[in-house]
């Protein structure tokens, strides 16, 4: 198993993506269609930065990637078209973020872990409900999105509320992931946002999670 995740770390290196969760993205994109040219992309959680390289190489001079993260981001060596932002998510302003919405939102954030996989797991939900609540302000009509959460007791809502939200959803484990991680990335295409007749069951009440986000090393 080493040996195969120190592919991934090589590879990284020598194709000058940041980490090796690039190819995460990397692959999922290839077989989703999730970011297209020209599109504007909102990276959560984007430190230190791997995502934000591939989201800008794939839109292009003409898209734009805002990154926004609790720990700064080295813009050193990042194109053009990338803003980075230490801020939260939770907290900065639309105009910061350029006004207007986004065509597709990315995140591979995760909680500060304990060591507790089910309260990890529960964190990490949380991380990603909050994600989807934001969406609603962020995302434009028929936009994508790719989050990582943990895989726990939560889970299954999580998936079912991001199926309600899109006209396609799913969940993916690409192969740059660890093998025993718990880590699985929920994807959604062609955002239909809440439902206006209020089919949607009502969200129940989720702890707001504390400071502190953070990737850890994929």
């Amino acid at each position: 198993m080493k040996e195969v995740q120190d592919h991934w770390f090589r590879l990284a290196k020598a194709e000058g993506y940041r980490a090796r969760s690039a190819y995460k993205l990397l692959e999922l994109d290839e077989r989703l269609r999730l970011l297209r040219k020209g599109d504007r992309v909102l990276d959560a959680g984007a430190a230190p930065g791997s995502w934000t390289q591939v989201a800008a190489r794939i839109v292009g001079e003409r898209g734009r990637v805002e990154s926004v993260d609790l720990k700064a981001i080295d813009p050193k060596g990042l194109p053009a078209n990338v803003r980075v932002h230490q801020a939260d998510l939770r907290e900065i302003t639309h105009e910061s973020l350029g006004g207007g919405r986004f065509d597709a939102v990315i995140s591979d954030m995760a909680p500060d872990t304990s060591g507790v996989p089910m309260a990890d797991a529960a964190i990490s939900c949380r991380l990603c409900h909050a994600l989807l609540d934001r969406c609603a302000h962020l995302l434009r009509p028929g936009g994508s999105l790719v989050m990582k959460v943990f895989e726990g007791g939560d889970y299954p809502e999580l998936l079912k509320r991001a199926k309600s939200l899109f006209a396609e959803a799913g969940a993916s484990k690409p192969k740059a992931s660890r093998a025993e991680s718990v880590e699985i990335f929920i994807w959604g295409k062609g955002w239909k946002g809440p439902p206006q007749n209020g089919d949607e069951a009502p969200a129940r009440a989720r702890p707001q999670p504390g400071a502190g986000w953070r990737k850890p090393e994929a």
